[in-house]
């Protein structure tokens, strides 16, 4: 159905007629996802004033829609082409040139992301794991600063010594430049997302979480050339709706995971729920060809004990919380700490999701013993395999090599 829209003002929309038909039963009125994103993508160039933007957040919310698969794999589609485009045949050579295929990974981005919100306030885990992953996968980690907790992403790589990277010069311009030169790249979402500015401030006074928490893992700028991701989300009720909308969206190597704290990341105290995307193509994809698996896996599973959260929630500021990453990535934690393995756990789950696990031979460099372990846990995954990995990207050096490189190349870019 067309999208219905009133044009009041030459730079203005009126999505009227559409929010009347969203409530109370958009159901009924047959709305649908596309007309929602379109929507949606008025509001990242300023087209809808912030009254009809609260109102269509608020109708989203409280009708449940935006916990629709559909819906989020729609509008997360709006957000990424409202993005700052990047040159993809560019990235496509780099990627190419400098991505180390290995398994089954053939050497593309990856990403490992959570949905924030789970008000644990644990150590910035996905962070760190995505450095540590940097070892022997391109990444792309897409952030921001924080909005529930002290220490977003950002935060806490701006606070990095001895010398912090400047997330400002990573732009769609230099990412390219800076895959020749580390196999990390951090997106800095307000760089890659300006017409998010329009709707940060109606956020703020809502006072309640809008589809704008969910559409952020999904609206990675290099979305389309990401070859695989682990995503956190913060209740379990929306696991399944995310594996859906990123199998929607045409992914076919990710897995959705919700510790059954409601945690979003793979949890070190007890069990986690997983909803792995399985591709069963063998020649032409299609969405068609990806299945959802689900199951539990735990620390067990990694091979590693257990430990409570709050052996792992420091609730610190970003500074704090900088020393013990880079303490981290300079193998100065003592090897049972329990944020060491918190990290460990979820980086190998990336390692796992990627396919460089399936790997039946071993040469990752110095210290590498080149002993595989194919053992096989929940879901089929080499779970221990991938702590094996992550163990040697902190203890042989690599995981902090690759980090300084990118501290020094974004350096030396300056701000625009």
């Amino acid at each position: 159905m067309a999208h219905e829209v009133e044009p009041s003002a030459p730079q203005n929309i009126s999505i009227t007629p559409l929010l009347k038909r969203l409530w109370p039963s958009p159901g009924e009125t047959n709305v649908t996802a596309e007309e929602i994103a379109l929507a949606i993508s008025h509001i990242f160039t300023n087209q809808l004033s912030p009254v009809q933007t609260g109102a269509l957040l608020t109708c989203l919310h409280f009708t449940g829609w935006d916990r629709r698969a559909d819906v989020i794999a729609k509008c997360a589609e709006a957000m990424r082409a409202a993005a700052s485009q990047i040159d993809r045949d560019e990235l496509a050579k780099v990627v190419e040139a400098h991505g180390r295929p290995e398994g089954e990974y053939k050497g593309g981005l990856c990403d490992i992301v959570g949905t924030g919100g789970d008000s644990h306030h644990t150590f910035n885990i996905s962070t760190t794991s995505s450095i540590l992953a940097s070892s022997l996968l391109l990444m792309s980690k897409h952030g921001n600063r924080a909005s529930t907790s002290k220490s977003g992403s950002a935060d806490l790589l701006s606070s990095t010594q001895p010398t912090a990277p400047n997330l400002m010069a990573v732009t769609p311009e230099t990412l390219s430049k800076i895959y020749q030169k580390s196999n990390y790249a951090f997106l800095f979402a307000p760089v890659f997302h300006p017409g998010m500015k329009y709707v940060a401030p109606i956020r703020k006074e809502l006072g309640w979480r809008t589809i704008f928490n969910l559409l952020g893992p999904l609206a990675n700028p290099v979305e389309g050339d990401i070859e695989a991701r682990l995503l956190g989300v913060a209740r379990r009720d929306i696991g399944q709706v995310f594996a859906e909308a990123l199998q929607m969206s045409g992914a076919r190597k990710a897995m959705v995971v919700c510790g059954e704290e409601d945690l979003d990341e793979i949890s070190c105290a007890g069990r986690t729920h997983c909803w792995r995307l399985v591709d069963r193509s063998s020649h032409q994809n299609s969405p068609r060809d990806v299945d959802i698996e689900s199951f539990t896996i735990c620390a067990a599973d990694f091979g590693l004990p257990a430990h409570a959260l709050e052996d792992v929630s420091p609730g610190k500021e970003p500074h704090e919380n900088a020393e013990i990453l880079t303490k981290l990535l300079q193998n100065q934690l003592p090897r049972d700490d329990p944020i060491f393995h918190f990290v460990l756990m979820n980086t190998a789950a990336l390692f796992a999701i990627a396919g460089i696990c399936e790997a039946d031979t071993s040469d990752m460099g110095h210290g590498d013993d080149g002993k595989v372990i194919t053992e096989r846990g929940p879901g089929g995954g080499r779970w221990k395999e991938g702590v094996r990995r992550a163990r040697w990207a902190v203890e042989s050096g690599e995981a902090w090599r690759q980090w300084r490189q990118f501290v020094e190349v974004s350096n030396s870019f300056g701000t625009s």
